[in-house]
């Protein structure tokens, strides 16, 4: 089955559900459910239903409710407004603008995925000395860090950022010495400073390894629950 058909086909048997709980849906749920559904997938936080619907504090409550038992809508988290309550038609997926993209987990930026990356990608570029986005990408991903494939999108970022950061320089092939496996003029990446991946001093180098990072660092101890023997980020950046 082609994507098409298994896309129209999910979309008639929603529309089928729909069809059996819509017998039994009040004139408010029926009234909040097409608001929802209609802001697709930006979803649209409780005081603007209000608002718009000028339906009483308590039938919103009240249909809220019933919508979630019916698996119609979901509660999403808002980066923006983490405070408000966020709700969107089952049927779609929240849009950057409400998560925050592919660096945000549960409507927080996770700086220890952030860092990850930015790391994977100086080793690579530090081992190879001179690097193209392809050659980091494929490398990233081959590199058994991450439970989840890295995407371009994200590659792209991370080497912008480390641009901005001085920590590797964009350059131009010159086809000659560190630049003979790559193409004239193609652009590629190598590191600013010599001696390390993080720089010349070596106590920075607690911050190329994942425990450098890590947010449950001060409970980590040899033999707790939370041990460098259990982690399998560890684990994996030494056979890395």
């Amino acid at each position: 089955m082609s994507q098409l058909q298994e896309s129209s086909s999910l979309k008639r048997k929603r529309q089928q559900d729909l069809a059996l709980v819509s017998g039994s849906m009040t004139d408010g749920e029926r009234v909040l459910y097409n608001l929802i559904h209609s802001k697709k997938d930006m979803g649209m936080w409780t005081g603007d239903m209000k608002r718009e619907t000028n339906l009483p504090d308590s039938i919103v409550k009240k249909s809220l409710k019933l919508l979630q038992s019916k698996n119609l809508i979901k509660e999403v988290v808002n980066i923006q407004n983490k405070g408000r309550k966020h709700y969107m038609a089952a049927e779609f997926e929240p849009s950057k603008e409400i998560t925050g993209g592919d660096w945000y987990t549960q409507g927080s930026l996770d700086t220890y995925f952030i860092n990850l990356v930015k790391d994977v990608c100086l080793k690579c570029i530090f081992r190879q000395k001179v690097a193209t986005y392809d050659g980091i990408l494929e490398w990233s991903r081959k590199s058994g860090v991450f439970t989840v494939e890295i995407t371009a999108q994200q590659t792209d970022e991370i080497l912008r950022a480390l641009v901005l950061d001085d920590e590797i320089e964009e350059v131009k092939s010159t086809g000659i010495g560190d630049f003979s496996s790559v193409p004239v003029g193609r652009i590629c990446y190598r590191c600013k400073r010599k001696g390390g991946i993080r720089g010349e001093q070596k106590p920075g180098a607690m911050a190329s390894i994942p425990c450098g990072v890590c947010p449950r660092i001060n409970f980590c101890t040899p033999d707790g629950i939370i041990s460098p023997r259990t982690c399998v980020y560890y684990q994996k950046w030494l056979d890395f």
